[in-house]
């Protein structure tokens, strides 16, 4: 895990910030997210069919993955002197892979800018690419936008 100072983030535009740790999708995750989604299509929750299917396994939503994002930040860095942040949107979003269940990802983040607000604030956008264990081709690649405050 990193360790940054609030402080310190417009020094971190353009640059590598950090890598998360692995995670393993299972398929209790999927299911659980079809369930809170309603999203249940069969290439996700029917274990089977799914298998005969295109991707040969059953696969993680998209939306799932993306979900994830939160879940890396905290796992990769610390960021000192901040008393909150919240999510603000997304500019881009590609899922650029299929995520089998069983899959291990992590994610690599990139700060692309840094602007000071009100309130002692910063928004940020963030590049991350959500890479799956053993695969070249990324998963998913997402602009997204946070505001974290003093």
């Amino acid at each position: 895990m990193k360790t940054i100072e609030f402080s310190e983030l417009p020094a971190l535009v353009g640059q590598d910030v950090a890598t998360s740790p692995w995670i393993d999708i299972t398929q209790e995750q999927v299911n659980l997210f079809a369930e809170a989604t309603g999203d249940h299509q069969w290439i996700h929750v029917d274990v089977e069919r799914a298998k005969a299917g295109p991707f040969g396994a059953p696969i993680a939503h998209g939306f799932l993955t993306l979900s994830l994002i939160p879940r890396f930040f905290e796992s990769a860095i610390e960021l000192r002197g901040s008393r909150m942040g919240v999510n603000y949107g997304l500019n881009k979003v590609r899922f650029t892979s299929p995520v089998p269940v069983g899959s291990r990802l992590r994610g690599k983040m990139k700060l692309l800018a840094c602007e000071p607000i009100a309130d002692n604030g910063y928004q940020m956008a963030w590049e991350i690419v959500i890479e799956r264990e053993g695969v070249e081709k990324p998963v998913c690649i997402a602009e997204t936008l946070s505001r974290r405050y003093a």
